[in-house]
């Protein structure tokens, strides 16, 4: 007879994406295989997100644990299955034969296999971030998934409705958007509106680029502000801007491909605002090569963090060269960066910060986990504005997918909020080779 309950096994790159995902599984059994808990062990010790999940995690399963755990497992809760500690068990036949390395991944292949022939009546299923471990274990005949939980459905379906483009809307709303604001329901009779949305309204030659106030329920006219030097070159990086110089919005999402301008126009706009923000702190997430540590690389910690943080230093010389060497807005980024009111870090060097009046932004979000943009955005105080960036498709994160990224959760999950906006950035503007190269290589 077939039970519909179901068996988890848990790999350990699941525990380090998401420490709380054992209460995700409503009332189905988890097992941790023993390797898992050898694994975590190696990462107890760090700054970095994936270390505060395995230290999280000890700390979790040291408070649930009792005398007769490894025997009859825990109680995750009400409503919730039992965690249960899997330890090694031999290698059938079938595994010798098809991998014949003893590593941690083919020893919890070990464990699923040898608990879904224990239990023929009920489903065990693999849980895993590695795609190529759900091959292997699908190749024994085994079921496995990807983590799930903090997946969204479609993020191209957010990007697409980031900006509206409406062609042959009335000529005269068009004019009267020009000399100033409209009620919404003038604008859109009959539509519900929510959020910061920017809207291009096209009828022919005439045309007006707006955006939604939803604190006053208007249709206002976007400028094409200039940020520190920097004009915005297409009607995208307008709104962009816009959303990035607008006080009533305190956290931004800007995505889009390389050489659409995401993290030049986040750094001008808090550069252009610089005098109302104690600090501007730009700041990136480390994934390091060949998913090793830093601890590999030579040097001190400034020298081996360097080379990531080049990409920032870039973009802050492109906006230098717009300016005379030796005149103000120079001088002034010289006289930021001096006293520490310009500041471009690793992104793990702001744990245990308070975010208050800064201008603060993270570069390539889209390798973030949506429990680290949570964590950063917690962190923000009064009079803090937080912008991420990042392109859903240049993903270094091995762990990390279109869905499952921290950028793509954001905008997703806090679309038609008051205090937020999203600006997907298509056109590329570094040079037409890129551009080029973007879209057919």
């Amino acid at each position: 007879m077939t039970s519909n309950k179901k068996t988890f096994v848990l790999d350990t790159n699941v525990v380090l994406h998401d420490y709380r995902s054992i209460y995700n599984f409503q009332e189905n059994d988890i097992v941790i295989p023993i390797v898992v808990l050898e694994e975590l062990d190696k990462f107890k010790r760090g700054n970095d997100q994936i270390h505060f999940h395995a230290r999280e995690f000890a700390r979790a399963l040291d408070g649930i644990a009792d005398p007769d755990f490894f025997n009859k497992g825990a109680s995750l809760g009400h409503g919730l299955g039992r965690l249960f500690i899997q330890t090694g068990v031999p290698f059938s036949e079938k595994m010798r034969h098809s991998f014949r390395d003893d590593i941690p991944d083919h020893r919890i292949l070990a464990v699923t296999e040898f608990l879904a022939n224990q239990k023929p009546g009920e489903k065990v299923i693999l849980v895993t971030k590695d795609i190529n471990l759900r091959m292997k274990a699908r190749s024994l005949g085994l079921l496995a998934e990807d983590y799930k939980t903090d997946q969204v459905e479609d993020p191209d379906e957010s990007l697409n409705r980031s900006i509206t483009t409406i062609n042959d809307f009335p000529d005269e709303i068009i004019t009267r958007l020009h000399a100033g604001e409209l009620p919404a329901g003038t604008v859109f009779p009959g539509q519900s509106i929510k959020g910061n949305h920017y809207y291009a309204l096209k009828n022919g030659s005439a045309s007006v680029m707006v955006a939604h106030d939803p604190l006053r329920r208007v249709i206002r006219k976007v400028e094409k502000l200039n940020a520190f030097g920097i004009f915005p070159k297409n009607s995208e990086q307008a709104f962009a801007i816009d959303a990035l110089m607008n006080p009533a919005i305190s956290l931004v999402a800007i995505s889009g491909k390389a050489g659409t301008g995401k993290t030049l126009l986040a750094l001008a706009a808090a550069l252009q605002q610089h005098a109302s923000f104690e600090q501007v702190y730009l700041a990136r997430p480390i994934v390091a090569l060949s998913n090793k540590d830093l601890g590999f690389l030579p040097g001190d910690v400034k020298e081996k963090v360097s080379p990531y943080m080049q990409p920032l230093f870039d973009n802050l010389g492109v906006i230098r060269h717009r300016h005379n060497a030796h005149g103000q807005e120079n001088r002034l980024v010289d006289d930021m960066l001096k006293d520490q009111r310009l500041i471009i870090s690793a992104l793990a060097y702001i744990r245990g910060r308070s975010l208050s009046n800064i201008f603060f932004i993270a570069d390539e979000a889209q390798n973030l986990s949506p429990h680290e943009i949570k964590t950063i955005i917690t962190r923000a105080g009064e009079g803090c504005k937080m912008v991420f960036t990042g392109d859903i498709d240049q993903i270094d994160s091995p762990y990390l997918d279109r869905r499952s990224n921290g950028l793509s959760h954001l905008f997703s999950r806090l679309e038609g909020q008051d205090f937020f906006a999203h600006v997907h950035l298509e056109k590329g503007e570094r040079s037409h080779l890129a551009e080029v190269a973007s879209n057919l290589l």
